[in-house]
């Protein structure tokens, strides 16, 4: 296998997007601890996302999350907190398969991250970290690894704000993902989602998004609250969708578990993050 395949194939995520007709399909962790880490990837999906913005997951706990990930084939994804480009490079610097930025608002800012995600002359990414390595198997040189990196590595952003929407199409030829997150994009244009529900002008919004992603030839995710909004967004066309996340589900299974035991009715689901 040679140098410029090797990452290209051990990152997962990317693999779907350019080899297989489907959705890729993942979880959201906030929880820390590399076991949950493990027991995610070993669900099925294709990516896990470790999330530092909402999450109890500091750097430490991304660093334990990330490699744990990776071992079992999936591809390890880290939100960082902020567009700081320190926490760009912690990320990368830790092996993950792609770095998403939450909460963009303007076209200089999503320049700005790429760069901070790619090695000179691409972008202004530091190079020497021993650990960014073992996230992919087959296992790359260091070499390798600064020769791949720009190439394989996802750079993702968060349309999520009013500015985001109103500069879609510029910002989307510009990374490898729009990420759309429903509940701030509904805050930021006056349409809160209410116990589950999206008005018609986040549904237009979200729709318009993804029509950005396809005139860029780029791609398109969404996160979810249930198995059956993910498989509406599957049927629209996109191509990054979350499932479930850790807390929520545990929190579900938990309750609906509980109910059953006492007799109870299974608690009503409402769409909740």
């Amino acid at each position: 296998m040679g140098a410029e395949s090797k990452m290209l194939q051990a990152n997962r995520l990317r693999r779907v997007f350019t080899q297989d007709e489907r959705p890729a399909m993942g979880f959201w962790q906030m929880l820390p601890g590399a076991n949950i880490s493990r027991a995610l990837a070993r669900a099925g999906a294709d990516w896990v996302l470790v999330d530092c913005e909402h999450g109890v997951m500091d750097d430490a706990a991304m660093h334990e999350a990330v490699p744990a990930i990776a071992a079992l084939g999936v591809s390890p994804i880290v939100r960082i907190p902020d567009l700081q480009p320190w926490m760009v490079k912690r990320a990368l610097d830790c092996g993950a398969h792609g770095v998403l930025a939450p909460l963009i608002r303007t076209v200089d800012e999503v320049k700005d991250f790429v760069a901070s995600a790619k090695f000179p002359p691409e972008g202004r990414r530091g190079f020497g970290s021993p650990f960014a390595m073992q996230a992919f198997d087959p296992l790359p040189t260091m070499t390798e690894y600064l020769q791949q990196a720009n190439a394989s590595l996802l750079t993702m952003v968060q349309i999520e704000t009013q500015e985001a929407l109103d500069a879609v199409d510029e910002i989307a030829p510009l990374v490898d993902v729009l990420f759309i997150g429903p509940f701030d994009l509904g805050n930021n244009i006056g349409k809160p989602v209410i116990n589950g529900r999206m008005d018609p002008e986040l549904d237009d919004a979200i729709a318009r998004i993804l029509g950005a992603t396809k005139r860029a030839g780029t791609r398109c995710g969404i996160y979810c609250t249930s198995g059956e909004q993910a498989k509406h967004y599957s049927d629209m066309g996109f191509h990054m969708i979350t499932v479930a996340t850790d807390i929520t589900s545990l929190s579900a299974v938990m309750a609906d578990t509980l109910a059953i035991a006492k007799g109870e009715r299974l608690p009503e689901r409402v769409g909740s993050y």
